[in-house]
């Protein structure tokens, strides 16, 4: 199992993924900044500054070298504005499972980019990376990151219960686990134009 950049961006002719460039650092500090996604992640800081899009640019780079991240600039295919951030990371490599996680800046949710981008990664990753199981895990009380889930095929598979304790949230997290294996994933079966 080896996460490789893809030969050439993956795209659905809407959405296209690519890694993260010095280019992006505005876009992810603009998109970063929005309370909502701070929410849900506690590890973007906040304040969100251009030192933190530095810092995460250079974190996605080194995934990629190590082979253990595989981070994508989720953009407009067709003029290439970044509305979000997917990446799967090894959880186990030795068993050959990673974990997938994503956001989408504000101006984009509802609107179906962020199930087209778990789609097409997932996709890469089960038929192209050598992965066996691929994980998302979402807070309980984040119901559109699980419809985000099930749109992409993932199976829900139960609830991690107090599996962690948020500062932000100030409480425990319980996490929805849902899960994908090869042979399950849809690549692009269903999609409607945005």
């Amino acid at each position: 199992m080896r996460l490789d950049p893809p030969a050439r961006p993956l795209s659905d002719g809407v959405v296209r993924l690519r890694p993260w460039t010095e280019a992006d650092i505005f876009a992810i500090a603009e998109a970063c900044r929005d309370p909502e996604i701070a929410r849900w992640l506690d590890s973007v800081p906040q304040p969100y500054t251009l030192a933190d899009a530095r810092a995460y640019v250079a974190m996605t780079k080194r995934g990629w070298k190590e082979h253990a991240l595989a981070a994508f600039a989720v953009t407009d295919a067709g003029s290439g504005e970044v509305w979000g951030s997917v990446g799967i990371s090894v959880v186990d490599a030795e068993h050959e499972v990673a974990e997938i996680g994503y956001w989408v800046k504000r101006a984009q949710r509802g609107r179906g980019v962020a199930t087209r981008a778990v789609r097409l990664a997932s996709c890469w990753a089960l038929r192209e990376c050598g992965i066996k199981r691929l994980q998302l895990r979402a807070d309980l009380h984040n119901v559109a990151s699980q419809r985000v889930a099930e749109r992409a095929g993932f199976t829900r598979e139960g609830v991690l219960r107090s599996s962690r304790y948020s500062p932000r949230r100030g409480r425990r997290v319980d996490f929805v686990l849902y899960s994908l294996l090869p042979g399950e994933e849809r690549c692009g079966e269903g999609e409607k134009p945005l």
